[in-house]
C-alpha cells in the first residue's frame, strides 16, 4: 500500500493557499460551529477509510455522521478506479 492512500486538500479563507495532508487507514474530521474554541458545538463528522479487499484491490468509503455515503475501488495492478459503487442497506447499518 502506498504511504498515504487517502489525501486531503484543505482550503480555507485563513490560508493563502491550500493545505494538504495524507492519511494511511482512516481520517476523521469533526466540524464544530459556534463563536470560539470554548463555545463551539459538534455540527457534523466525516470519515474516510481505506481497506485492502484483496492483494490488488483497495476500497475507499466515505461516511457522514456514521452513515456510508460513497464507496469506490482502485485496482493497484490495472490502475483502474471504479467510482460510485452501490451502497446496500447492510453497509449503511454496519458503518463499515
Amino acid at each position: 500500500m502506498s504511504s498515504y492512500p487517502i489525501w486531503n486538500d484543505v482550503q480555507a479563507c485563513i490560508y493563502n493557499s491550500s493545505k494538504s495532508y495524507g492519511v494511511k487507514n482512516e481520517g476523521v474530521v469533526n466540524i464544530k460551529v459556534g463563536t470560539s474554541k470554548n463555545y463551539s458545538y459538534m455540527f457534523i463528522q466525516h470519515r474516510t477509510t481505506v481497506r485492502e479487499i484483496d492483494k490488488h484491490t483497495l476500497e475507499y468509503r466515505f461516511f457522514v455522521n456514521g452513515k456510508l455515503i460513497k464507496r469506490s475501488q482502485f485496482n493497484k495492478k490495472t490502475k483502474i478506479y471504479s467510482d460510485n459503487l452501490p451502497i446496500n442497506k447492510h453497509q449503511q447499518l454496519m458503518g463499515e
